[in-house]
């Protein structure tokens, strides 16, 4: 019953509404578009405003609280292409290179659907660690250059991993625009701390809700149109884009016990840990590995894994730290 009662309070939050608001208006072939430079400016804003945060929170945490759970994140974001890779290559006859870019996709994570567990939490009333948003900023680039250096590896055609393709890999991986505001920015709230905060909360804080439905219902948006590739992806792919994120989530909330954090902060480790980039991962793959189909990768991220963690995904990884930690 609690469960339940977690899933329905999930699933009429405002968040999910607006994107279950954009799956709608998609199936129903309404004309409803967001301007590209719109949605730009949405991610820029939510990006600078979760890291922003998390740095003011490791300011008032101090590191030594901080560095434990963060080399978790660290290692289980590095680790999870790896044994990715071979299930979707063996397991689902993938070609190398496209395996590698799903892999590196389900190893990076997912801001949005952090922000979505933050808000559910909060609507628990279920406290969590502040600086949490640290996890999300390490956890983004280990998995893409595994990924990457997965692909080259595996696929003949591309060839051997030359210094000159893996230093673009790194550059694209540590300096593409959503991790680079997001580590930037939550540098910039660790060095200004609460003092900070209060100078520019009215825009950060206030206005994160509203902005943040706009954003999710744009992403419902395009998860409608991604929803008639599911019929190319096959039902491998959607079984591993539902079952992949429930052993991961798994994983995160342990290793989030290990590593000292409280109910809320394993919750969000694990909810990290089962998501899908959709904004950082793309942008990288795109560039260092163009042979791989989008249509995989894009479609088990935004159209599989994304709906299902904001809808169902989050309570469950909730529900598992409580049996964890009962």
């Amino acid at each position: 019953m609690d469960l339940l009662h977690a899933l329905s309070s999930n699933l009429l939050s405002p968040a999910v509404l607006f994107f279950a608001l954009g799956l709608i208006a998609a199936l129903t072939k309404s004309d409803l578009k967001f301007p590209e430079s719109l949605y730009a400016s949405l991610t820029i804003y939510l990006l600078v405003a979760i890291g922003f945060k998390g740095g003011v929170a490791i300011n008032e945490a101090g590191l030594g609280k901080v560095w434990l759970p963060a080399l978790a994140a660290i290692t289980l974001g590095a680790l999870i292409p790896l044994w990715t890779y071979p299930l979707l290559r063996f397991g689902g006859k993938f070609t190398a290179v496209d395996a590698s870019a799903i892999a590196a996709h389900y190893g990076s994570v997912s801001a949005v659907t952090f922000i979505a567990a933050t808000n559910y939490l909060k609507a628990v009333n279920q406290p969590y660690e502040s600086y949490a948003t640290a996890f999300l900023a390490v956890m983004e680039s280990p998995a893409i250059l595994v990924g990457v250096v997965l692909g080259k590896l595996g696929s003949k055609r591309n060839g051997p991993l030359d210094l000159a393709t893996l230093k673009s890999t790194v550059h694209e991986a540590l300096f593409g625009r959503s991790i680079f505001l997001l580590v930037g920015a939550l540098v910039v709230g660790a060095l200004c701390g609460k003092a900070g905060m209060d100078k520019v909360e009215s825009f950060f804080v206030t206005p994160f809700q509203g902005v943040l439905a706009l954003f999710l219902l744009e992403m419902g948006l395009v998860a409608g149109r991604r929803l008639e590739d599911l019929r190319k992806v096959g039902p491998f792919l959607l079984a591993f884009g539902v079952v992949m994120p429930l052993l991961h989530g798994a994983l995160g909330v342990y290793l989030g016990r290990l590593a000292g954090l409280e109910l809320g902060g394993a919750t969000l480790l694990g909810v990290l840990s089962a998501s899908a980039s959709y904004i950082a991962a793309p942008a990288a793959i795109r560039m260092s590995l163009p042979e791989a189909n989008p249509t995989y990768y894009l479609t088990a991220s935004l159209a599989i894994t994304f709906p299902f963690n904001i809808t169902v995904g989050i309570p469950i990884y909730f529900a598992m730290a409580g049996w964890l930690y009962s």
